[in-house]
């Protein structure tokens, strides 16, 4: 069954996200990605690089156990300066949509003071319904 967004008019319409998303089916718990390349670095100092790297993290262990991005329907999303996160928007966005294309799960964002690693400024965890 597919995800279906839940906005209920009492709220402020949402942009970017869902208030909620209901559907029925095996839940995968994505643990906390972070911008690393496959030896375990950070790909790059710079903030949009290690989104795009941390989100294609996140849709790499969905594709693993058989889902599809559109299968994703809860993101938390910790950065630690929400100011930059802010400054990139646009290009976020692009990232975003080259990978999720209009999927909006329900999200939050945090900042954070810092990140397991020390280079790392933004992860992201995830929870998908197969």
């Amino acid at each position: 069954m597919p995800l279906t967004p839940v906005n209920p008019p009492s709220l402020t319409a949402p942009r970017g996200y869902n208030h909620g998303m209901k559907g029925a089916g095996e839940l995968l718990f994505v643990a906390g990605q972070v911008g690393w390349a496959l030896e375990g670095r950070v790909v790059s100092s710079d903030f949009a690089s290690q989104f795009q790297r941390a989100l294609e993290n996140v849709i790499d262990v969905v594709w693993a156990a058989g889902g599809k991005p559109t299968d994703i329907a809860r993101m938390v999303v910790y950065v630690t300066d929400k100011s930059e996160y802010a400054a990139r928007a646009r290009e976020i966005g692009e990232i975003w949509r080259a990978r999720m294309g209009r999927h909006y799960p329900a999200m939050v964002l945090v900042e954070v003071k810092s990140l397991l690693d020390d280079e790392a400024k933004v992860e992201i965890e995830a929870t998908a319904l197969l």
